[in-house]
């Protein structure tokens, strides 16, 4: 069997940091330019340069994306980016345009290059294509069924690496180019700002009555027509690694530090544990179906994995995500007297019950016995999101463990 890498999203260095200490090989992050989500927080200089040298000083990998469809007016500014990449050393670009990627060859030639799902790779011709020009991996369209990645896997060289996506969102259009954003809003998917217009409600306007509108119902709560459920593979992992994938990637640069914690260990042990015995990754597949249910999703499918997808992969009546836990804060530090410090991220109260995630995959849940501000002043509850809160919960912790509440 491959070596296989866990591949996980960052938005900001705080979830970086978080992706690394809860079990990521690798982490691919957007600087402020050039990636496909425009409204990430994305990594300004320092902290992209903090982020990498924090990741591999634990052995852990950093990629960068630099995957829009680029127009004339891009290239200059690509070429001062990549001189930049340069001398803050990440393991790797994730390129989809082929000018993009002869730039990135020039200016950074000793820093592999990753084909971007949005290059729309769905055969073994082309990816030996991307072999021959330099290229290190190739990141799977998602279009593709597992067969079909385990026939790529045998007709491309043994080094020839293939990242397939085994969580998150799935786009309505072919390996994520859209033109729906652009043409109704004038916010362009394919240069990183969409606004989802897939999942929006609609309605449809008969010719010649004009503001009529009736409404395309499913249910009584109408219908989201491009509403895909979410990717989910937690309970295929043997199928991935006997496909011959060399990373599995989670889609989501734009979720938060809770998530990022709760998807990483999850897909960290049922790796782990697979490839220590398939019978003890089959004894604990409640646990992870169980674990990854307590993350922020909209209902759950396996994509195009085992075949075309059919009516059953979309959401009809809703656009909202299933939402079982809160994010409360991340552990900062710990004072002489046992106090935990976090920057809040949501409103809770002395009494209230808290579950503490463990990087190793175990959780701890304690209650809040009571609370300081920034003044160290009592207080009853954390009303103000980032305020700054010393907490007194009777158990040991240590910085970096996530919290979160039970809704």
């Amino acid at each position: 069997m491959r070596k296989t890498e866990l591949l996980i999203p960052a938005s900001s260095l705080e979830v970086l940091k978080t992706a690394v200490l809860y079990g990521a090989d690798a982490v691919y992050i957007g600087g402020e330019m050039y990636g496909l989500r425009a409204k990430a927080k994305n990594f300004p200089k320092e902290d992209m340069e903090e982020g990498i040298r924090f990741a591999h000083e634990r052995g852990v990998k950093v990629y960068v994306t630099a995957n829009i469809v680029a127009h004339n007016e891009d290239m200059e500014g690509i070429r001062e980016y990549f001189r930049e990449m340069r001398e803050r050393k990440p393991d790797a670009l994730i390129i989809s345009d082929p000018g993009v990627f002869v730039i990135a060859k020039e200016e950074c030639p000793e820093i592999d290059i990753h084909i971007s799902t949005q290059a729309n790779s769905t055969n073994y011709g082309t990816y030996n294509f991307w072999y021959a020009q330099g290229a290190s991996r190739v990141v799977a369209a998602r279009e593709l069924s597992l067969a079909e990645l385990a026939d790529i896997r045998k007709h491309i060289p043994e080094d020839m690496e293939i990242e397939a996506f085994v969580h998150g969102a799935m786009c309505i259009s072919q390996s994520g180019r859209c033109l729906l954003s652009n043409y109704f809003t004038g916010r362009n998917a394919n240069h990183g700002a969409c606004t989802h217009p897939c999942r929006w409600k609609y309605y449809v306007m008969e010719e010649t009555r004009p503001g009529e509108y009736m409404p395309v119902e499913e249910t009584d709560r109408g219908t989201y027509i491009f509403n895909s459920k979410d990717l989910c593979m937690i309970e295929h992992v043997p199928d991935l690694l006997e496909a011959g994938i060399d990373s599995l990637k989670v889609e989501g640069r734009m979720k938060t530090a809770l998530y990022v914690a709760a998807v990483t260990r999850t897909y960290r042990k049922a790796i782990d544990d697979y490839k220590t015995s398939p019978a003890l990754y089959e004894k604990n597949l409640d646990d992870y179906r169980a674990e990854i249910a307590k993350c922020t999703y909209r209902q759950f499918t396996t994509g195009f994995y085992y075949g075309k997808t059919d009516e059953n992969a979309q959401i009809y009546d809703s656009n909202t995500y299933v939402k079982e836990y809160t994010y409360i804060g991340m552990v900062q530090e710990i004072d002489e007297k046992g106090f935990v410090k976090i920057y809040q991220k949501n409103k809770f109260s002395v009494g209230e019950k808290i579950e503490a995630m463990h990087p190793d995959g175990t959780n701890l849940e304690v209650t809040v016995r009571a609370m300081e501000d920034e003044n160290r002043h009592p207080v009853e509850s954390a009303p103000h999101p980032k305020q700054e809160i010393w907490i007194d919960f009777g158990e040991k912790m240590e910085p970096g463990w996530i919290l979160r509440r039970k809704e």
